[in-house]
């Protein structure tokens, strides 16, 4: 719910040494993200976020550290995804509406600072409205996929976009992995995605306890991939978390963005 703009004020007034902007599968916010950064002391670092496809599963995928001379290929890239994601949007509005839930696809589209969203934004709807007492509520009960009403829209599959994102010469780091995996999928998926390219892990994230965070560690140790973390702020749409510091719990080492950044993918 932020601006880019506002993010990078913010994360300067709270005296972060850097920040991702890393969007759901669209880069459109970078511009101006980077822009805004200029002159300020903060390291602006330029992500995404992709949904991608393993095994049936949802994953989310961060390509961090894009070069600036290819956003234009990442927008390309996703133009058709953005396509299906908002007739997903469509479909599911419609269906809440017929089921009684009178939630408005305009009203949320002008909520939003680029006029896209995803299931957060119409959570947040559907809270306002009175249809839910919180944004979990909402997934819990209406927004998950075996509610019936959500139906996801097709994705790249992991592999295909991990390809995509060691092409652009980017960072590819798997995001909070054990919200889509369990202990024993991780187990199998990770020596494969690291012998593909996948470089490292989010290990800190807002709603890990000590124990995923431990494991999360132990995981990218194991495997040889990079720590990271992130504090997954949604601003409004997620009030319980903080910019940096997620739910207090967070203090990620500003070294883990140098080592991540000196092993991105060189390509003439």
């Amino acid at each position: 719910t932020y601006t880019p703009t506002q993010l990078i004020e913010e994360a300067v007034e709270i005296g972060l040494s850097a920040i991702v902007l890393s969007d759901h599968n669209t880069v459109d916010g970078l511009p101006e993200f980077l822009s805004a950064a200029e002159g300020k002391p903060i390291e602006a670092i330029a992500g995404c976020e992709f949904s991608v496809d393993y095994k049936g599963k949802e994953l989310h995928l961060l390509g961090l550290f894009i070069p600036q001379d290819r956003f234009s290929q990442v927008a390309a890239l996703m133009e058709s995804f953005i396509e299906r994601k908002r007739q997903s949007n469509v479909n599911l509005i419609r269906a809440l509406n017929d089921a009684g839930y009178l939630i408005d696809y305009e009203t949320i589209k002008n909520a939003t600072p680029n006029g896209k969203f995803n299931r957060a934004h119409i959570a947040a709807e559907l809270t306002r409205m009175g249809y839910t007492e919180t944004i979990q509520q909402a997934f819990k009960q209406l927004l998950k996929p075996s509610a019936g009403y959500y139906k996801e829209p097709q994705m790249f599959s992991v592999w295909e976009m991990l390809d995509f994102v060691l092409e652009i010469g980017a960072v590819p780091v798997l995001a909070h992995p054990f919200l889509n995996l369990s202990e024993e999928e991780l187990t199998e998926f990770l020596p494969e995605a690291k012998k593909r390219g996948l470089r490292g892990m989010e290990c800190y994230y807002s709603k890990y306890d000590e124990e995923k965070t431990a494991k999360s560690l132990a995981l990218a140790d194991k495997f040889g991939l990079l720590p990271s973390g992130g504090s997954d702020f949604h601003g409004e749409n997620k009030p319980d978390i903080a910019l940096g510091i997620g739910r207090g719990n967070l203090q990620i080492p500003y070294d883990w963005a140098i080592r991540l950044q000196n092993n991105k993918t060189v390509f003439p």
